[in-house]
C-alpha cells in the first residue's frame, strides 16, 4: 500500500513481475513575464517561396522530362545559352528533355517574426515535385517571393547545396543560410495608437487574459510627469482591456507615444501570476515524458495491466478485491485518488513510462480521468 503525504487518497497496488525505469515530473505554476507568455499583433512570420531547379544528381532527377525541361531551357536561355526554337517559335526541348540530373523543387523559407533587413540569411526548405532522391544535388538561383501569389516582388534569392537528414526523406533538404534577403520586410508592433496582445495557445484561456488586463491596467500612474496627466489624472491609468480567450488590446500612453519601444517593453516585463495548470497532464510519448497536475484526480477503479493490478481508492479506505466477500458489502464513503500517486507507485515498482502512458489513455477513454490530458 502507497500511502501519499498530508492525508491525500491513498492508491493500492499488487504487482506480478518488475518492469524498467519511469520518470514523472509533478507538474507547478507561478508567476512569469507578460512576454513570456503573449507576442504583439503584427509581430508573425512569414513564407516566402518559389520554384527552383536541383542540378548534379545522380540519375534521380524528374522521370516526366515536360515541366523541367521547359524550366531547365528558359533558365539556359536567360543565362545567355543558346536554345533553338521550332516552327511554332517556341523553345525546342529536344536538348533537355532527357535529362535526369535535374529535379523541379518547391522552397520555401521562413522569416522570422521580427522581420529580416537587405543582406540577412535565411535557411531554406527544399522538396522535390517527381524526383526519387535529391542527395548530392545543388539549388541553382531563385527568386523567392511573398506568400501572395499577386505579388511578384522578389524578396530573396536562393541557391547551394542541398543538405540531406538521416531522419528525413531522400525528397526533402535544407540548405543553411541559403536564402539571401533582397529587400526588407518590416513586422509593424502597433496600430492606431495601441498594441494588441496575443496570448499563446498554452496559457490562453478567459482567467489569464483578465488576469493580464488587471496586471497592466493596476501599474497606476504610468504616465505622470505630463501636464496633461497632472491636470486630468485620469489619463495617468492604463485602460487595458480583454477582447476574449487570446486578445488583451491596450492604448499607447501619450508620454509614450514618441517612444513606444519603451512602453512595449515596460509592459512585456511586467509579472504576472499565472492560473495553475494542475489539473492538466502532459505526455510526450517519443521522448518517454509525463508531467502531471496535482489536482488531476481519478476516480475509484480497479486497473489490471500485464499482471499489474491496481485499486485507486480514496481517504476512507478500499474494498479488498475478494471473491469470497458478501456481494451486499458497501464500501465507505470514499474521496477520489491522484494520479501522481498513481504514478509514484508505479514509480516505486519500476514500471515503464509505457505503460503509465497506457494506463492514463485508457482512464481517459472510459472517463474516469478528471483532468486535461495534452500529447506532444
Amino acid at each position: 500500500m502507497f500511502r501519499s503525504c498530508f492525508g491525500i487518497p491513498l492508491i493500492l497496488v499488487t504487482a506480478i513481475g518488475m518492469w524498467s525505469g519511469l520518470a514523472v515530473r509533478p507538474a507547478t505554476a507561478g508567476g512569469m513575464l507578460l512576454g513570456d507568455i503573449c507576442r504583439l499583433k503584427g509581430q508573425e512570420g512569414n513564407t516566402l517561396q518559389g520554384l527552383g531547379l536541383v542540378v548534379g544528381l545522380k540519375g534521380t532527377g524528374d522521370p516526366s522530362a515536360g515541366p523541367t525541361a521547359r524550366a531547365v531551357a528558359r533558365t539556359m536561355q536567360l543565362m545567355g545559352g543558346q536554345m533553338a526554337r521550332d516552327a511554332a517559335g517556341q523553345l525546342d526541348l529536344s536538348d533537355v528533355e532527357d535529362a535526369k540530373n535535374v529535379a523541379l523543387v518547391f522552397v520555401s523559407a521562413q522569416v522570422p517574426p521580427t522581420g529580416a533587413q537587405q543582406g540577412d540569411r535565411l535557411n531554406l526548405r527544399v522538396n522535390a515535385i517527381s524526383a526519387k532522391s535529391l542527395e548530392g544535388g545543388y539549388l541553382m538561383i531563385t527568386p523567392l517571393l511573398g506568400p501572395r501569389s499577386d505579388n511578384n516582388k522578389v524578396y530573396a534569392l536562393a541557391e547551394g547545396p542541398l543538405q540531406l537528414s538521416a531522419d528525413e526523406v531522400l525528397t526533402t533538404a535544407t540548405i543553411e543560410g541559403g536564402a539571401k534577403m533582397e529587400a526588407t520586410v518590416n513586422t509593424s508592433f502597433f496600430s492606431d495608437g495601441k498594441i494588441t496582445l496575443i496570448i499563446h495557445k498554452d496559457f490562453a484561456d478567459f482567467d489569464t487574459t483578465q488576469r493580464i488586463e488587471d496586471e497592466i491596467n493596476n501599474l497606476g500612474e504610468i504616465t505622470i510627469g505630463t501636464a496633461g496627466a497632472a491636470a486630468n489624472p485620469s489619463q495617468r491609468a492604463l485602460r487595458a482591456r480583454a477582447l476574449g480567450q487570446s486578445h488583451v488590446e491596450v492604448p499607447i500612453p501619450a508620454i509614450y507615444e514618441s517612444n513606444p519601444i519603451k512602453f512595449i517593453s515596460l509592459i512585456l516585463n511586467i509579472p504576472v501570476q499565472l492560473p495553475k495548470n494542475s489539473s492538466r497532464v502532459v505526455i510526450n510519448e517519443r521522448d518517454g515524458v509525463v508531467v502531471i497536475g496535482e489536482d488531476v484526480e481519478i476516480a475509484p477503479v480497479l486497473i489490471s495491466h500485464r499482471g499489474l493490478r491496481i485499486e485507486a481508492v480514496g481517504r476512507g479506505g478500499f474494498v479488498p478485491i475478494d471473491a469470497s466477500q458478501p456481494n451486499d458489502l458497501q464500501a465507505p464513503p470514499r474521496e477520489n485518488a491522484k494520479l501522481k500517486n498513481l504514478a509514484d507507485a508505479l514509480n516505486a515498482l519500476d514500471v515503464p513510462t509505457t505503460d503509465l502512458i497506457a494506463i492514463i489513455k485508457t482512464l481517459k477513454l472510459k472517463g474516469d480521468l478528471y483532468g486535461e490530458v495534452i500529447f506532444q
